[in-house]
């Protein structure tokens, strides 16, 4: 088939970084276009060593004619407030984008504007954006021409909930997801709070309640359970570079729900799903997903006297499948290739 040629914005960062890596394995794809808003724009070699003999592209401006004139697919790995505006002038162009910003993740462009506190200049595009989570959504994503890449925290929830939910099997009033990701999460630019000597051997939450990833893991859930869905997100910081582990706490809607029925609907909704892998006689663990686009689950029914709680336990790669990877996975399913086309070397 034809190789398809892709241009990054925002390459320098973690997102960029691992959307070369894996698109230099893919064997329908081709880095074409590395576009940076620097001042000094870098040979990417030379701002990643690891990518020496491998990719020695200089970065170019942000020109979205020029993508368009050399390219098929952009990846937009730029800050939120600032990608929605080179979203609009590539689509405009005639380019198909996944975007991994958070400008078309939600739906709600006033819900946006609320948990971003910036007002939303792209409405008309937002109300276009298929929202890609492909395990879940793969019929929008394939015929979209702009794809919101969901958010790190939101992939893991929304997997380790979807199937409880589609069964009717979980009281959807009661999920607290306890979340702890790696570093990396917050992205490559310098913060004070992340520097070695504060991150290491320390272990603490953040944002209980008010992270901006809750709106989205809510919203995917009621898109799922056709109603409105709340739930109480609890992030933590973990002293390690990259990966996430959420433990998710559930109350079985009937007595009679049985831990058969839990293993029988993820099965059921994950067995022809190849980057979902059900762990049924091991625990999902960060290590055992690093450089992968796998997303680990498995669930336990924890009876104590009268307490019955269905407890989920959900793991994956932040910066693979909770970023580049399935970016790489959605581009996959836009142009109708194998899903796993790069991602399973």
């Amino acid at each position: 088939m034809k190789t398809l040629r892709t241009a990054i914005l925002g390459p320098t960062g973690y997102t960029g970084y691992w959307l070369i890596d894996l698109l230099l394995r893919h064997p329908h794809a081709e880095v074409s276009y590395l576009a940076s808003a620097r001042d000094e724009l870098p040979r990417i070699d030379h701002e990643f060593p690891a990518l020496a003999g491998r990719c020695e592209l200089t970065c170019r401006p942000i020109d979205a004619q020029a993508i368009a004139d050399e390219c098929d697919v952009a990846f937009a790995c730029l800050p939120h407030k600032t990608a929605m505006t080179h979203v609009a002038a590539l689509l405009a162009a005639g380019v198909r984008v996944v975007d991994l910003s958070a400008d078309y993740r939600l739906s709600d462009a006033d819900l946006y504007e609320s948990v971003y506190q910036t007002p939303h200049t792209d409405r008309d595009n937002l109300k276009h954006a298929a929202y890609g989570l492909p395990e879940l959504f793969a019929d929008d994503i394939r015929d979209a021409d702009l794809v919101a890449n969901p958010g790190c925290y939101p992939t893991a929830a929304a997997l380790g909930v979807a199937p409880l939910i589609e069964r009717s099997l979980i009281d959807t009033a009661d999920i607290v997801i306890n979340a702890a990701s790696g570093t990396s999460g917050a992205g490559r630019s310098v913060k004070p709070h992340l520097h070695f000597c504060e991150v290491n051997e320390a272990f603490y939450a953040y944002a209980c309640g008010e992270h901006r990833h809750q709106p989205e893991i809510e919203q995917t859930l009621s898109r799922v359970k056709g109603q409105p869905v709340q739930a109480l997100f609890v992030p933590h910081l973990l002293p390690i570079d990259r990966g996430i582990l959420e433990t998710i706490y559930l109350s079985p809607k009937d007595s009679d729900v049985s831990i058969d029925d839990l293993w029988e609907a993820f099965v059921d909704a994950y067995a022809d799903k190849p980057f979902v892998r059900l762990c049924r006689d091991r625990m999902p663990n960060v290590k055992h997903v690093r450089d992968t686009n796998f997303c680990d689950i498995a669930v336990k029914l924890v009876e104590q006297g009268d307490v019955r709680k269905v407890v989920v336990f959900s793991a994956e790669d932040n910066l693979i499948k909770g970023a580049s990877g399935q970016a790489v996975q959605n581009m996959n399913v836009m142009f109708g290739m194998d899903e796993t086309a790069g991602l399973l070397t």
